[in-house]
């Protein structure tokens, strides 16, 4: 938990305005770790990750990558919205990848199924 503050303080608050809006949690034991299978019983540690859960308790997503490869905090921000905008429609939306708020959505259907290009190469290239 000292290495997470030290790492809000010093460094995430400089990317992100006030910090992450959110708790980062400690795992002293590897106790969540070994649950999700991140824990390296040899290091002591668990592999840098991100979990995306809704509040039904289900992982939505998640990331796994080694120290060396940094995660990009915008990316899981725009994935929270993203799933969040598909709960709220109660699944009758879903946003393509890159999906940001405001932009256009697809309305999942057997038409879409081999057509989803169309929908991107017309409406959605890439920022």
């Amino acid at each position: 938990m000292f290495v997470h503050k030290m790492w809000n303080d010093h460094e995430l608050s400089k990317m992100v305005d006030g910090g992450v809006p959110f708790a980062m949690l400690s795992d002293g034991g590897g106790q969540v770790g070994k649950v999700y299978g991140v824990y390296d019983e040899d290091a002591g540690v668990e592999t840098r990750g991100r979990f995306i859960i809704d509040p039904d308790g289900i992982v939505q997503g998640f990331e796994i990558l080694t120290p060396p490869v940094g995660r990009n905090i915008n990316e899981t921000f725009r994935q929270v919205q993203a799933f969040q905008h598909v709960r709220a429609s109660e699944g009758s939306e879903a946003t393509p990848s890159g999906w940001k708020p405001g932009k256009k959505i697809l309305k999942p259907s057997p038409g879409l199924v081999g057509n989803v290009w169309k929908e991107w190469k017309t409406e959605m290239a890439f920022d």
